[in-house]
C-alpha cells in the first residue's frame, strides 16, 4: 500500500502495549513517535509525562488493551489525561485490540456489559475518536457517542492467502455458526465456498459435524481471535475427519492464552496466521506461527482522517487482491 496523504502535522504517540506495531505504523506514515515517558512505580502506580508541546494538536495515540489488560487500559486513561491537560487539539485513540470486547451483553442476571464501560470510561476521558481493529462484535461502535472508525484486517489476510496460492481447491470453514459472517466475507475475497462446524448437545455428548463440502479440499478457518484455542482445533479436527486436506487457521487477534501455544502446535493446522495487533512474547512464538502486519492499513486510516478524508476506501480492496 502507498501513503497518499498528507502526515508531516500528526503528533503520534505509543505507550507499552504494542511498541513494535507503533513503529511501523510510523514509518510507514514517515512520521516520529513522540516523546513520552510512561514509569511503573514499585506498588504499580503508573506515571506519564509529556516530554514536548502538543497545544492545540492532533494526537493519535496506539494502545491495545490486551495482557496485561488492566495494566495497559489504565496507562491509556493516564496518557488521555495527561494530554488532554495539555491542551491537545483533538484525542484520538488507535485501539487494534479492544479488550473486555466478548462481555458486550448479558448472559444471565446481575452481569455487567464491561465492553460499553470501557467505552464510556474511554469517552468521559476525553477522546474525540477511536479508531479500532475487527471488534468482536460490530455493534460495540454503538456504545460510544463519539466517532468510531472500525478497520478491517480481511484484506491483508486474504491477500496473503492468495499470494499462497490459496484461491482455489479452497473452502473458507466458520468454527462456530456466530463466525459465519466473517467466513462469508474473506470466501468472497478468495472466490470460495464455506462450510460451518456445527455442534450439538445431545443427551450430556457433544458432536461437532460440518455443513458443506470439505472432503479432498484445502480449508481455512477463519475467526476474530485465538484465545485458547479450543474452538480453533476442534473445528481442525472435525474437518480432518471430514477428509480435508491441509487445514489453516486465520485470526486477527492472537490472545494464544493457557495452554494454547502447546496446543495449536501439537493441532492438525499446517500453519495459524495471525496479524500483530496484539504483541507477542517470544514464548508464545512457534514455528506453525504466521504473523502479518496491519501497520499499513491502520496508518493508512489515521492519514485518511487526520486529513479529513473517507475512510471508505479501505473497505474496497477486493480490486488491489
Amino acid at each position: 500500500m502507498e501513503r497518499k496523504q498528507e502526515t508531516t502535522g500528526i503528533k503520534l504517540f505509543t505507550l507499552n502495549s504494542n511498541r513494535e506495531l507503533a513503529a511501523k505504523i510510523a514509518d510507514y506514515m514517515n512520521v516520529e513517535l513522540c516523546d513520552a515517558s510512561i514509569k511503573h512505580f514499585s506498588d504499580g502506580e503508573i506515571q506519564i509525562k509529556v516530554n514536548e508541546s502538543i497545544r492545540g494538536d492532533d494526537v493519535y495515540v496506539i494502545q491495545s488493551i490486551a495482557d496485561p489488560i488492566n495494566e495497559n487500559f489504565m496507562e491509556l486513561m493516564v496518557m488521555i489525561d495527561a494530554l488532554r491537560r495539555s491542551s491537545a487539539g483533538t484525542i484520538n485513540v488507535v485501539i487494534p485490540y479492544y479488550g473486555y470486547a466478548r462481555a458486550d451483553r448479558k448472559t444471565r442476571s446481575r452481569e455487567p456489559i464491561t465492553a460499553k464501560l470501557i467505552a464510556n470510561l474511554i469517552e468521559m476521558a476525553g477522546v474525540d475518536r477511536v479508531i479500532a481493529m475487527d471488534l468482536h462484535a460490530a455493534q460495540l461502535q454503538g456504545f460510544f457517542n463519539i466517532p468510531v472508525d472500525h478497520i478491517f484486517a480481511i484484506f491483508e489476510q486474504a491477500k496473503y492467502f492468495k499470494e499462497k496460492g490459496l484461491d482455489h481447491d479452497v473452502v473458507v470453514v466458520a468454527p462456530d455458526h456466530s463466525s459465519v459472517k466473517g467466513a462469508r466475507n474473506l470466501a468472497e475475497l478468495l472466490k470460495a465456498p464455506i462450510a460451518i462446524i456445527d455442534e450439538r448437545h445431545v443427551d450430556g455428548k457433544t458432536y461437532n459435524a460440518v455443513i458443506g463440502d470439505v472432503k479432498g479440499y484445502r480449508c481455512i478457518v477463519v475467526d476474530d481471535m485465538i484465545d485458547t484455542g479450543h474452538r480453533m482445533m476442534t473445528a481442525a479436527t472435525t474437518l480432518k475427519e471430514a477428509g480435508a486436506t491441509d487445514i489453516y487457521a486465520c485470526a486477527t487477534h492472537a490472545i494464544l492464552s493457557g495452554t494454547s501455544v502447546e496446543d495449536l502446535k501439537k493441532s492438525d493446522f499446517c500453519e495459524v496466521v495471525v496479524t500483530d495487533t496484539i504483541s507477542l512474547p517470544e514464548e508464545k512464538k512457534f514455528d506453525k506461527l504466521t504473523t502479518i502486519s496491519v501497520a499499513e492499513v491502520l496508518g493508512e486510516a489515521i492519514s485518511l482522517i487526520y486529513n479529513n478524508h473517507s475512510v471508505n476506501e479501505l473497505f474496497d480492496k477486493s480490486s488491489d487482491i
